[in-house]
């Protein structure tokens, strides 16, 4: 008879001391519409760093201890009643953020809507390294920024998991793209496709970039600031990264304090972007499970590579966050579970 816990990495507590580690805890029960799916491998993204601090507490919920992670590729085991597009053994890759539950545990529920068959020419290690930056670029760059053949964007900080994909889908789309890095990845990034590479040890982008028509925000501090001086009339920001606005506490039906704070916290930017006739918006990726399948048929055209920077033992998981939080990383980082 299969037991009925599996290993978890969890977070017992919000703040400094949140105790990531692993747990064994229930294994799933699924619903109608979700399928369960034995993790091979989950990748991990600068959020799952912040959780744990209590920084997205208002705006995401979980029943601690949680499990942690939101990447994954692995095969169905078992479908709900109403399943119809998978069946156990099928090899899928999801994004399950915001769901409520984590990816980086042997057993993962996906709802049907957010999975998609996992392309073929990848392994699980390079599927499960998509899906998070995969969504967060294609929201960003086709669904904000409406960019198209012929126009500019700005991809900061290109060697980055983000970035990585974003520079890809941007020239796959026809764009121009600008990007920073510094000396060691300029290569890297050139090889993916950067139009204009500033090595950010030796010169500043606001002094080197001109006429762009988009920028994704990437990098924390001043940088979506200065990048206002880089945007043409009618241009757009999206950060990643913040601050909040007032629109997203509306789209996700926060209530009137939270609406009013995330108002406060981008009134800045949002006086600086309209001075320059610019539109600024913070975006949180959604999972999306037919957005998807448009990013699996690039990734088997080979039209965009998983760029991968480090690979890490289901044991180590722990590890994998911390290597990421120090923010070097080429690509991204993967935790293989066996």
């Amino acid at each position: 008879m299969k037991t009925q816990t599996m290993k978890a990495l969890t977070f017992k507590r919000y703040g400094k001391s949140p105790e990531i580690g692993f747990a064994d805890i229930p294994r799933p029960t699924l619903k109608a519409d979700e399928l369960l799916v034995q993790v091979h491998a989950a990748s991990v993204n600068p959020i799952d760093n912040m959780i744990p601090t209590g920084m997205f507490k208002p705006v995401l919920h979980f029943q601690l201890p949680a499990t942690l992670g939101s990447d994954l590729a692995g095969v169905v085991t078992e479908v709900g009643s109403r399943v119809t597009r998978f069946k156990p053994g099928d090899a899928v890759f999801a994004n399950i953020f915001d769901r409520g539950t984590g990816a980086i545990a042997e057993f993962a529920v996906v709802p049907e809507s957010v999975a998609a068959l996992k392309p073929a020419n990848l392994d699980f290690v390079q599927a499960a390294s998509i899906p998070m930056v995969g969504l967060t670029s294609w929201q960003a760059l086709k669904e904000r920024a409406n960019l198209r053949a012929g126009q500019k964007v700005f991809i900061p900080a290109g060697s980055g998991g983000v970035g990585t994909f974003a520079i890809q889908l941007a020239k796959h789309l026809g764009a121009k793209v600008g990007t920073t890095t510094s000396t060691g990845n300029v290569e890297l990034v050139s090889s993916l496709g950067a139009d204009e590479v500033v090595d950010y040890k030796k010169q500043e982008f606001e002094n080197v970039l001109r006429g762009y028509d988009a920028v994704l925000g990437t990098v924390r501090g001043d940088a979506i600031e200065k990048s206002l001086g880089i945007l043409k009339p009618g241009g757009t920001i999206v950060s990643l990264i913040g601050p909040l606005d007032a629109a997203f506490a509306r789209a996700r039906r926060l209530n009137f304090v939270l609406t009013f704070v995330f108002g406060l916290m981008s009134r800045k930017i949002m006086r600086l972007a309209k001075k320059r006739d610019v539109t600024y918006s913070f975006l949180f990726a959604r999972p999306d499970g037919a957005q998807l399948i448009e990013i699996g048929k690039l990734l088997e055209a080979e039209r965009i590579q998983p760029v991968i920077d480090k690979l890490f033992p289901f044991e180590q998981a722990k590890d994998a966050l911390a290597y990421l939080a120090q923010g070097h990383s080429k690509g991204k980082v993967v935790i293989k579970m066996w």
